[in-house]
């Protein structure tokens, strides 16, 4: 139990939220978040269909924006201001994407994500390929669920030049493409609505979503590997493995929560030569975060999986995860003190 519960302890970052501290949600936002669309309305609208670049980064992050817009009174009982909102580990995530330079043309032959054209979102990038779709079903399995407000036809998204064919566009294309991970994401939506769930289950039909969009699109990208240093494709795949452990964990994806573990992810891209704990522009807790998430890694592949059925066995016994999260408590208080 104490070797879970110290794994446990790297996966939430081994930290430690004081909402007292947090005077001003909004600093907590991803980036650009106020400038980007709050309402399909704010998109273009051409014959009856509101269209949207995916592709530009204030234009992606408007749909999650929207999501979490009309989520909000689902999440009310939870806590104020929309904090308790259980979808803001998805823009989040895209923020952290963005900062750090992952949503970049990795091949560097255009200026995309660069200098010159900051907003663009590279449809080479391993990390915006996988978003994509981390965006794309939550958002119209929304649509689809009928909370945002809109039709299922009355939205499309603008396809990428080079490989639109991997890429689903509308609602009806992706439940073509992917009818099992649409279902839950609907199904998601439609727990939501029923006043009597609990934070606690919510998260596990959350997860679900969220790991079988993963499962359906991960091995259609591996060959954006080829763009990236070595240390950067093990982090990649390093993150993907350990979703798998948050997700049984039923890691809470709130805003002040994933803002305070993103502290722990690199905020660049990974280079030859980086090897954790050892990278010097790196904070001791980015550094702690990547070798963690490593060697989980690599306990997993050597187990052939062992170690997550395990995990998952152990997540399920009642008031295992409640005795879980307190130890991470006390651990992430000795660890930041």
């Amino acid at each position: 139990m104490a070797f879970f519960a110290l794994w446990s302890c790297v996966l939430v970052g081994c930290f430690s939220v004081s909402l007292a501290e947090m005077l001003n949600l909004s600093a907590l936002y991803p980036p650009k978040w106020e400038e980007s669309p709050g309402e399909f309305s704010d998109y273009t609208s051409q014959n009856g269909k509101y269209v949207i670049n995916p592709w530009v980064y204030p234009e992606r992050l408007g749909m999650y924006k929207i999501l979490l817009n009309k989520t909000a009174k689902y999440f009310q009982r939870f806590g104020k201001d929309n904090e308790e909102n259980i979808l803001w580990g998805l823009p989040l995530q895209h923020g952290w994407q963005f900062s750090s330079g992952r949503l970049a043309d990795p091949t560097r032959t255009t200026d995309c994500g660069y200098e010159s054209d900051p907003l663009c979102i590279s449809e080479d990038s391993w990390w915006a390929d996988l978003n994509y779709f981390l965006c794309v079903l939550p958002v119209f399995g929304a649509v689809d669920s009928g909370i945002m407000g809109i039709s299922s036809d009355q939205v499309e998204l603008l396809l990428p030049p080079k490989d639109g064919s991997r890429f689903c566009y509308s609602v009806s294309s992706c439940q073509s493409s992917y009818p099992t991970t649409m279902k839950k994401w609907k199904a998601f939506y439609q727990r939501i609505q029923l006043p009597s769930t609990s934070l606690d289950n919510l998260l596990e039909y959350l997860w679900d979503a969220h790991t079988s969009t993963l499962k359906e699109t991960f091995s259609k990208f591996e060959d954006r590997f080829a763009y990236y240093s070595n240390p950067e494709v093990e982090f990649e795949k390093d993150w993907n493995t350990a979703v798998e452990y948050f997700a049984a964990f039923r890691l809470h994806t709130t805003l002040t929560t994933v803002y305070e573990f993103q502290k722990g992810l690199p905020p660049r891209i990974l280079v030859n030569g980086d090897e954790a704990p050892f990278i010097k522009d790196f904070s001791n807790f980015q550094n702690v975060v990547l070798l963690g998430l490593n060697l989980l890694y690599k306990v997993d592949s050597a187990s052939g999986s062992l170690s997550l059925t395990l995990w998952k066995f152990l997540m399920n016994i009642p008031g295992v995860r409640t005795a879980v999260q307190l130890l991470i408590e006390a651990i992430a208080n000795a660890f930041t003190s």
